[in-house]
C-alpha cells in the first residue's frame, strides 16, 4: 500500500538528521587524519635511526640474540591484528580480519599453532562471537595510539616469544610462541589503505622506508659495555617502535575509511531524500487530482439531477 505525503515527510526529516549526522563524523575524521598523518611523519626519524643502529649492531657483531635466532623447529605462533574499536568505517576493520585469517590458515597449514592476540574491540568482538580464545585485547585507542600502549604490546609479546614453550603459562606470563607476526592497515594514501602481515619476531630488520639507503654506508661502531647488551636495550626498542609504527598507520587508515564511509553515507542520504521528495510530490499531485476529480463528478452529479427534475 503507498505511503502517504506525512508518512514521506517524516522519513525526509528522518533522513536529513542522519545526513547531519554523518556529515559531522565525516567533518571529524578529516579533521583527524592530517593529525594522524603528522604523527606517523614525526615517529619516522626515531624509528629510521633505531633501525640503522640495530642494522650496525646486526652487521658488526657476531652475537645470537634470542630475538633474532630463528628457531629449527616452530611450533606455535603468535597473532596480533590491529583492527578499529568503532564501526561506521566502511570495510575497515573487516578486510583486516580476513587477512589475519588468511595468515591463521597459512599458519596452520605449516603445522603451527596459533595464539591471537587483538587491538580494538571489533576484532575482540569478532573472535568472541566465533567462541575463539584470545590470549590478550588491548581497547579504547584504536584512531588515538600511544606509545605507552605500544610499549605494553611490545612487552607481552616479547615476554611470549622469550618464554619457554615446556613453561605453563598463567594469568601473567603468556604462553610460548616461536613467531609473532602482526596483521595491520598500512596507510597509502586518502583513497587506499592496503591490509598486511609482516613477522615481528624473529627479527628481521625491514628493508624499505625505515631502512639505510643502498649506498649509504654504516659507520663502525665499538660497543660499550658489549654488543649482547647492546642488543638488549635496542630490540626491545626497536619492536615497539615497530608496533607503534603499524598503530599510527592503523590509525590513519581508520580515519581515512570512516571519512570515505560517511561521505558515502551521506551522499546517500541526499540521493534518498531527493526520491522521497519526488515521490512525496508525486502523491501529493495524485492526491489533488483525486480531490479534483471527485468534486467534478459531484458536480456533474448535481447538475444531472438538477436537469431530470426540470
Amino acid at each position: 500500500m503507498a505511503l502517504s505525503v506525512r508518512e514521506y515527510r517524516a522519513r525526509i526529516k528522518s533522513t536529513e538528521s542522519m545526513k547531519k549526522i554523518t556529515r559531522a563524523m565525516e567533518l571529524i575524521a578529516a579533521s583527524r587524519i592530517i593529525k594522524a598523518q603528522q604523527r606517523a611523519q614525526a615517529a619516522a626519524p626515531y624509528a629510521r635511526e633505531l633501525t640503522r643502529a640495530v642494522s650496525a649492531v646486526a652487521t658488526f657483531s657476531n652475537v645470537d640474540h634470542p630475538l633474532t635466532t630463528e628457531p629449527e623447529n616452530p611450533q606455535r605462533a603468535a597473532v596480533l591484528v590491529v583492527t578499529s574499536d568503532r564501526g561506521l568505517a566502511g570495510a575497515y576493520s573487516s578486510n583486516v580480519l580476513k587477512e589475519a585469517e588468511r595468515l591463521v590458515e597459512k599458519l596452520r597449514e605449516e603445522g603451527k599453532e596459533v595464539d591471537l592476540y587483538v587491538t580494538g574491540r571489533k576484532a575482540e568482538g569478532y573472535f568472541k562471537f566465533r567462541q575463539r580464545a584470545v590470549v590478550q585485547a588491548w581497547t579504547g585507542f584504536s584512531d588515538q595510539p600511544t606509545y605507552d600502549v605500544a610499549a605494553d604490546i611490545g612487552a607481552t609479546l616479547i615476554s611470549a616469544f622469550l618464554n619457554d614453550d615446556d613453561t605453563e603459562a598463567d594469568e601473567d606470563t603468556p604462553p610460548g610462541v616461536d613467531e609473532v607476526h602482526v596483521v595491520f592497515t598500512r596507510f597509502r594514501s586518502m583513497l587506499v589503505q592496503e591490509p598486511q602481515a609482516v613477522r615481528l619476531l624473529p627479527l628481521e630488520v625491514v628493508e624499505g622506508t625505515e631502512a639505510p639507503e643502498p649506498g649509504d654506508l654504516l659507520p663502525l661502531y665499538e660497543f660499550e659495555p658489549s654488543a649482547s647488551e647492546v642488543l638488549d636495550a635496542l630490540l626491545p626498542r626497536y619492536v615497539q617502535s615497530r608496533i607503534f609504527f603499524a598503530l599510527l598507520q592503523a590509525a590513519a587508515s581508520e580515519l581515512a575509511a570512516r571519512q570515505k564511509a560517511m561521505k558515502a553515507a551521506t551522499d546517500n542520504a541526499d540521493e534518498l531524500i531527493k526520491k522521497y521528495k519526488r515521490i512525496a510530490n508525486q502523491a501529493r499531485q495524485a492526491g489533488i487530482t483525486q480531490e479534483i476529480s471527485e468534486i467534478v463528478g459531484g458536480v456533474n452529479a448535481l447538475a444531472d439531477a438538477n436537469a431530470g427534475q426540470e
